[in-house]
């Protein structure tokens, strides 16, 4: 659909024509596929997709994991481009204006998380997320995501992002930035912590960065050494391949691993008063369990999920990373290259973010 036919369909409220690549059944592969999005409201801005990040949570939405999809299914919630249309009341953006979606595109706005800017926990029920969801605003259609060539969204839920941002590494940084940047902030890290990230995927080497850059001294645990000499070159104290034998005990450690695994082998490398920060969220067959004998025997520990974060602090960590150049490691596929990006993160060959050029959609 031609991007002059989309702001047609903005200034007559007509629904927006769309295009992206969608997935049938859990275990089909990605197609083209053409849909439409609601009409623009009075508080909607209307973003053309340059770019779109490949997150695990995808996979997992995707293939049914966690639960069974709203298929066909466009995922997609790392989002990064340029506001093309807005509404009548929008304040908050101008057209032309870069700007990113993450992980919701509304919330009720009226409970108590949501006037403190944690919708993610919107007490009403009434969060909805980027895809794969129902949407309680617009008479509860599905969601689609950003593997697509543009989004409408409530002005409240996108991110400004500045002109001279790379909107390449600003994408992901929508799930993958704030889902680790938020528990190093919760826990409070300061310079001189210890900290430790399990897993060195796309949120591990998230979670580093930031925590270096807060004066944390960090250690990395993964599955094998292969990457150490990169965990090391961005200033990780050590990568170990085994949570056996270590002597150092850790104020946080954030696992980011998105199979299953023991936590309490973490829970026992924490000081007293430590934290376990788990983000990382497996398949529901593989689900974590918590053996409780052993968490009494680990008294004065904590272990707490972590879900995202809310849209104030997402503009925070945005802002964080750009003043401090932080960004994921990424590789830009085209959008006809998602099926071989998935097998690479599944079987774990990828080295760096997945990022989608949304440009090279067929026309």
């Amino acid at each position: 659909m031609l991007l002059s036919e989309n702001l047609t369909q903005a200034k007559e409220g007509q629904r927006i024509s769309a295009k992206g690549y969608a997935i049938q059944t859990k275990d089909s592969n990605f197609e083209s596929f053409s849909f439409t999005r609601h009409a623009l409201g009075d508080y909607d801005v209307l973003i053309e997709i340059y770019y779109a990040g490949i997150c695990h949570s995808d996979i997992h939405s995707a293939r049914s994991e966690w639960h069974k999809g709203i298929y066909p299914m466009v995922p997609g919630h790392e989002i990064a481009g340029k506001v093309v249309a807005i509404g009548k009341k929008v304040s908050k953006f101008q057209i032309g204006d870069n700007a990113g979606v993450g992980c919701m595109v509304n919330s009720c706005g009226e409970c108590e998380s949501c006037k403190k800017s944690q919708e993610q926990f919107c007490e009403n029920g009434k969060m909805v997320l980027t895809y794969d969801c129902k949407d309680c605003f617009h008479n509860n259609e599905p969601t689609y995501g950003g593997y697509s060539n543009n989004i409408v969204v409530s002005e409240k839920f996108a991110i400004k992002v500045p002109q001279n941002a790379p909107l390449e590494k600003v994408a992901p940084l929508l799930c993958a930035g704030i889902t680790t940047y938020s528990p190093l902030k919760f826990s409070q890290v300061k310079k001189g912590d210890k900290v430790g990230v399990a897993g060195f995927g796309g949120l591990g080497m998230m979670a580093v960065k930031y925590a270096i850059k807060m004066g944390a001294e960090v250690s990395i645990f993964a599955r094998n050494k292969k990457k150490e000499k990169e965990a090391l070159a961005m200033g990780a104290k050590a990568l170990y391949d085994s949570t056996s034998d270590i002597q150092e005990r850790f104020n946080l450690i954030i696992s980011t691993i998105p199979t299953a695994y023991n936590p309490m082998e973490y829970v026992n490398l924490l000081k007293y008063g430590g934290e376990l920060a788990i983000v990382g969220l497996p398949p529901t067959n593989e689900s974590v369990k918590t053996d409780m004998t052993r968490l009494i025997f680990n008294a004065g520990k904590k272990v707490y999920g972590s879900m995202i974060g809310g849209i104030k602090e997402t503009q925070e960590m945005l802002d964080f990373s750009l003043q401090h150049q932080i960004y994921p490691e990424i590789e830009i596929i085209r959008a006809n290259e998602i099926d071989k990006a998935y097998t690479n993160l599944t079987n774990g060959k990828a080295k760096f973010r997945y990022v989608i050029d949304m440009n090279t959609l067929e026309s």
